[in-house]
């Protein structure tokens, strides 16, 4: 697989009411070592949510998902986990949490071009 890196990814999930394991994909993090990548995108369908948990503060929710992609990013503004490597900040954003924000598991693939899996990724399993 000449040209193609292994790469990592999950699926970002809201699930406002834990009890219930409903949950509303909202995004995708990558994470792609060789390709020196990890970044999130998501997309928060506010209707959808509202309809799913009426309630829902809208506004911690957008906090959450701003928070996380900020630590992809890196950088102190993403506070002390965002100055970690890479890889270490992969893995916190994806362990197990019993969140309002949560993560599948951990899946794995190939690319040449992480950036674009991220956006095909994106369009399948959010949009």
């Amino acid at each position: 697989m000449q040209g193609k890196h292994l790469f990592e990814y999950a699926v970002i999930r809201i699930v406002p009411r834990v009890e219930r394991e409903e949950f509303l994909n909202v995004g995708v993090i990558l994470y792609c070592k060789d390709q020196k990548f990890l970044q999130a995108v998501y997309t928060l369908d506010e209707d959808k949510l509202r309809m799913l948990a009426p309630g829902t503060d809208l506004n911690e929710v957008k906090a959450y998902l701003c928070a996380f992609e900020l630590i992809c990013k890196g950088g102190k503004e993403g506070g002390p986990i965002a100055l970690l490597e890479p890889a270490l900040r992969f893995r916190w954003l994806t362990a197990t949490r019993s969140t309002v924000l949560q993560t599948s598991k951990v899946h794995g693939g190939f690319s040449g071009n992480a950036a674009d899996t991220l956006q095909r990724l994106h369009a399948q399993l959010v949009l």
